[in-house]
């Protein structure tokens, strides 16, 4: 061993240090996550991942006790059950009586017209962002619905509850004109998993061309303050190429040209840090938050520089 703990090959590859950044701070979720995906993998780890993601569960069959770092507290929340049927996805255990008892927490928590609320009032009492208020009769979100309903499709999951929230998403993004990229990458995770394929595809590319006539991406990453910040994000919150086509299988990758995709991941590979990980680009309201999320972000930069067959290590 090096000095400090650090391994001999510690600054030898992007994976090698994202490993010692990982042991050194993430919660242990990302710890297994970081081991199924980047290390030895197989059916042990994805058991491992389950596990520990198993500790944000409640028994209403949604996840709270900050899986999502940016609400505190133990109550279920939306945001963290789609975050952890993201979970699930990567590990291949999207499926079965554990997405059988999330939709029964969907069906539960939905609005009257059958999509999901950002934030569900329950949250009220507890710790959470800024950026994300509490409010008492909160309305349907994209924001919320679209990447759940997309994931579910993707997994060939049917539930009652899907029929109502995949019109929802439809009428959503069909409509959508003045966006923000968060509201974007949404929408697209929708699409990537909705059956109706022709139709995702005709929604993409009108999406696409939004993106860029409302200048919502960052298409030259040196000049980045050159792109205006969407009203009510932090400074320098900007979204790239790669934060939309997080794989090239994505729709959203048809938005780019080879050339732009390119300079967004050296961009996102330049953007590891001396410590190993990368940087989060939201707001930062509690050192907690920003500690817990580093780890996320890393494993996402990762996963999305191998999908690109960019050389991690």
């Amino acid at each position: 061993m090096a000095e400090n703990g650090a391994s001999p090959h510690a600054a030898s590859s992007p994976l090698a240090r994202a490993e010692q950044f990982v042991w050194l701070t993430a919660r242990v979720l990302e710890q297994r996550r970081f081991a199924y995906h980047f290390l030895d993998g197989g059916a042990w780890n994805a058991d491992a991942v389950e596990t520990a993601l198993s500790a944000y569960a409640n028994e209403d069959g949604g996840y709270g006790h900050a899986l999502e770092p940016d609400l505190r507290g133990p109550v279920s929340q939306p945001l963290h059950t789609g975050h952890a049927l993201r979970v699930l996805d990567t590990i291949r255990r999207c499926g079965g009586m554990r997405v059988e008892r999330v939709c029964r927490y969907l069906t539960s928590v939905s609005t009257p017209d059958g999509a999901l609320p950002a934030i569900h009032p329950s949250q009220r009492g507890y710790p959470s962002a800024p950026f994300v208020p509490v409010v008492d009769d909160p309305p349907s979100e994209l924001l919320a619905t679209g990447p759940v309903v997309g994931l579910l499709h993707r997994n060939e999951v049917w539930h009652a509850w899907l029929f109502r929230a995949t019109d929802f998403c439809w009428q959503s993004v069909e409509t959508l004109e003045k966006s923000h990229p968060y509201e974007i990458m949404a929408a697209v995770a929708f699409l990537d998993g909705a059956p109706d394929r022709p139709r995702a595809e005709a929604a993409a590319d009108r999406l696409g061309r939004l993106v860029r006539e409302q200048r919502l991406v960052v298409l030259d990453p040196e000049h980045a303050d050159a792109n205006p910040v969407p009203p009510g994000y932090g400074p320098g919150e900007h979204h790239f190429a790669h934060d939309y086509a997080k794989a090239p299988e994505s729709l959203a990758r048809a938005w780019f040209t080879d050339d732009e995709m390119a300079r967004s991941l050296d961009f996102l590979l330049n953007e590891q840090q001396e410590d190993g990980g990368w940087p989060i680009r939201w707001r930062q309201w509690a050192p907690s938050t920003s500690l817990e999320c580093r780890p996320m972000v890393t494993i996402e930069a990762l996963r999305t520089l191998r999908a690109y067959g960019r050389r991690i290590g």
